[in-house]
């Protein structure tokens, strides 16, 4: 697992040197390894502890991801800074956000879906907001600073405030 995210890693961005440049340098890397830690004792309930933990992972990354959220493999973080993930929020395996990125809510009302989901293989560019239970599926691209309120097709390309599908990429 941790070889097929270091490569994910490389694969997508061009700086990268070296392997221990991304387990110690990136703060993408430590946020989702801060992440999975306060999920893991999120599902153990140990929920004071498990936001103790997302907190001081917010505090040393500028990455915000709540213990509650579902985050698949292969998930990269590009510069980080200003991402916020919500606590009903999954994101699928092979997925990218770039900074000021926010998969957040807009219903207050108990424990329910109130986060987006994205499928496998999504791109969500910088200071994209990506707002309540919306499904974005699997391959879409959302550009930088688009405003998302409602579901995207398998494959959509994203753009605007609110945003609208501008075309719909085939698939490999």
């Amino acid at each position: 697992m941790l070889k097929s995210f270091l490569k994910a890693y490389k694969k997508n961005d061009p700086s990268i040197r070296s392997s221990l440049e991304i387990l110690l340098l990136l703060p993408g890397p430590r946020a989702i390894f801060f992440h999975r830690l306060s999920h893991f004792l999120y599902k153990l309930r140990l929920f004071f502890l498990s936001r103790f933990v997302s907190e001081f992972s917010r505090w040393f990354t500028g990455i915000e991801i709540h213990p509650g959220a579902k985050i698949g493999k292969n998930f990269i973080i590009d510069h980080g800074m200003g991402v916020v993930i919500g606590e009903t929020t999954v994101v699928g395996d092979n997925c990218m956000v770039y900074h000021g990125v926010t998969l957040g809510g807009v219903v207050k009302e108990g424990r329910v879906k109130r986060h987006p989901s994205l499928g496998n293989s999504v791109v969500v560019g910088a200071g994209a907001k990506v707002l309540g239970a919306v499904v974005v599926g699997d391959g879409a691209k959302i550009g930088a600073g688009a405003l998302v309120l409602t579901d995207c097709d398998e494959n959509s390309i994203m753009v605007g405030m609110p945003a609208v599908n501008v075309a719909t990429k085939k698939a490999h």
